[in-house]
């Protein structure tokens, strides 16, 4: 919760046994929690009882019982998803693009070993989204990740060299997890950049973007990981003068490059002007 990223198990079964061993594997790894939040699922409930861990759906008293407990379960209302968004905006979306992949490609193929190691590529791949810029340097606009909070690291995890088709894939299993894990890549990409940039169609007046704009760029041809940044060096607007096109100073190249303004999602405005200051003679 506090640093918007994922942690994702395998488990062999919904029961409440299963769950307690994925807890007691995150712990370890994660370190200690003092609040755990869920929906209120049979497993879920069963595991708190079995702990003995307090429950409470009411916040303010989260503190007496976490000093008391170790940490406390808090459950949401009964057929309330919603509130549950942090968490279940992001493993809504990877669990639509697992079902769909799963249909075309099958699960016969995934033992224990690749599922377990895609799935851990999975996570890396979300963990690796940008959060928000942390640097003031308008040239080197690096952006904070959930990856960077857990590891402490800025670089992401570099993909495997090559390309990895599924045709050539059958016999080795290291690549046919690389060839599942660069098409959720695709599949992610396409699906959380829209939820940037909301688009509404003629209704409403957006800013026109700006000269010193942080933008992420919808690059088809990044790699696994890579989130393209680039900063606005120059708007070209239409006759109606809406800004159409821009171009971008790309981080990491020397080079200018022409975009349409769909194919930008604005990070960051630039700051605004100092004032100038008048003097009364």
């Amino acid at each position: 919760m506090s640093t918007r990223a994922v942690h994702i198990e395998v488990l062999e079964s919904l029961d409440t046994s299963c769950l307690i061993n994925a807890l007691r594997r995150f712990f370890p790894i994660r370190g200690h929690v003092k609040i755990i939040r869920s929906d209120q699922g049979s497993n879920f409930i069963g595991a708190r009882k079995e702990l003995d861990i307090e429950s409470n759906l009411n916040t303010s008293t989260v503190n007496k019982h976490s000093a008391n407990h170790g940490y406390s379960w808090l459950f949401n209302s009964p057929n309330a998803p919603h509130m549950g968004a942090v968490w279940e905006r992001m493993i809504g979306i990877a669990k639509r693009i697992l079902d769909s992949m799963l249909l075309q490609h099958g699960s016969t193929r995934l033992t224990h070993e690749v599922l377990t190691t895609f799935l851990a590529e999975v996570a890396a791949t979300i963990n690796n989204r940008p959060l928000i810029q942390v640097s003031s340097d308008p040239e080197d606009p690096a952006p904070l990740t959930p990856s960077i909070l857990l590891t402490q690291k800025t670089g992401p995890v570099p993909a495997p060299p090559g390309t990895f088709d599924i045709k050539d894939t059958s016999w080795q299993q290291w690549r046919y997890v690389q060839h599942l894990a660069q098409t959720f890549w695709h599949r992610w990409k396409g699906q959380y950049l829209p939820l940037l940039q909301t688009r509404n169609k003629w209704t409403i007046n957006v800013p026109n973007l700006k000269p010193g704009s942080v933008v992420l760029l919808k690059d088809q041809d990044s790699k696994r990981h890579e989130w393209p940044l680039g900063l606005i060096t120059r708007v070209i607007p239409s006759e109606n003068g809406r800004v159409r096109q821009v171009k971008v100073h790309k981080k990491d190249s020397n080079k200018l490059f022409l975009r349409p303004v769909t194919e930008t999602v604005l990070l960051l405005l630039p700051p605004p002007a100092p004032a100038q200051k008048t003097s009364i003679h």
